[in-house]
């Protein structure tokens, strides 16, 4: 029987600077500015030398990792004709530039598939963020599908960089929230 592997845990020593280090951050149509507007202005206030966007496709897989923190990727299934991704490219890389329209920083688009956690996380090491902007996720009714589904969650137990989580919807004080 195999000894249970302890993956390296937060710690001081293994913070990576906010000063001179990019932000990686998360995507998805529909989405609207916001997410990006708020790294844009954390990332002037952390002197960040440039953010990272990027939209993770789950419909497919990552077959190779580059060092710049791009993929390349594949339908997980091989019998479908699938190049909806390009134009779901092109119009995210569309609405981050609108969004980033007056912004001085520099910014980057990455499409990367597979696991969201595990691909934001790949390209924040490529990259050596210092740290994700993720948006909340609207219309969750069960407390399994919020914390399972979502992605700040995934980030803040999976690696150690800070997540900044951005609402995107709020609820009423004398409503439900969506885990409730």
């Amino acid at each position: 029987m195999s000894a249970h592997r302890v993956p390296p845990q937060p710690h001081p020593s293994r913070m990576t600077s906010f000063a001179g280090h990019p932000l990686v951050v998360s995507v998805v149509p529909g989405q609207g500015p916001l997410v990006a507007v708020t790294a844009a202005n954390l990332g002037a206030a952390t002197g960040a030398p440039a953010l990272y966007f990027a939209y993770v496709d789950t419909d497919r897989y990552a077959e190779e990792e580059r060092p710049d923190g791009t993929v390349r990727h594949l339908a997980i299934d091989p019998d479908l004709a699938d190049d909806a991704w390009r134009d779901r490219e092109r119009s995210l890389t569309r609405d981050v530039a609108e969004a980033m329209q007056g912004a001085q920083l520099p910014w980057h688009f990455r499409y990367l598939a597979g696991r969201v956690d595990r691909a934001l996380t790949h390209l924040a090491r490529a990259v050596d963020a210092a740290a994700f902007v993720v948006g909340t996720h609207v219309g969750r009714h069960h407390v399994n599908d919020f914390f399972q589904g979502s992605v700040s969650v995934q980030l803040a137990h999976r690696q150690h960089r800070p997540v900044l989580v951005v609402p995107l919807q709020v609820v009423d004080w004398n409503d439900r929230a969506p885990w409730e």
